[in-house]
């Protein structure tokens, strides 16, 4: 004959059980393989890792202007201070650009003909108006 379990136990073993499958599920999921990702990703997770690194380079453009700053009031208002040892100049990073990626700039070289043709501006599409009065 089967014997009882206690509210208490019974109550333990089904927080096990829900506990032991939660776990079960979870770990399967995690160990699942992602997908390869596609040329398309990939070239758009570099030009984003370019831009994080870009914008270090502008905060730590900004923070060394404002300590020049900070230093440059510090050394005009304090009285009997001598100004610290010559700094190199803070270095603009300049506007981001990113580098086209290599198989676009080498799929079509522009021909001649097709360079000399941008370079010719268009004719406008209404005549200029004389200025003289009849």
């Amino acid at each position: 004959m089967m014997k009882k379990l206690s509210f208490k136990a019974a109550s333990k073993a089904a927080t096990l059980a829900t506990a032991s499958l939660f776990f079960a599920f979870t770990t399967t999921a995690a160990l699942a393989k992602l997908p390869a990702l596609s040329d398309e990703a990939k070239a758009k997770a570099a030009e984003a890792a370019a831009k994080t690194a870009w914008n270090g380079k502008v905060d730590g453009f900004l923070l060394c202007k404002s300590q020049d700053k900070a230093a440059a009031h510090y050394y005009k208002t304090a009285k009997s201070t001598k100004p610290a040892a010559a700094t190199p100049p803070c270095a603009d990073p300049g506007p981001f650009v990113y580098p086209l990626p290599v198989a676009a700039a080498t799929a079509a070289p522009a021909t001649p003909a097709v360079v000399a043709a941008a370079a010719v501006p268009a004719k406008p599409a209404v005549p200029a108006v004389s200025a003289k009065k009849p």
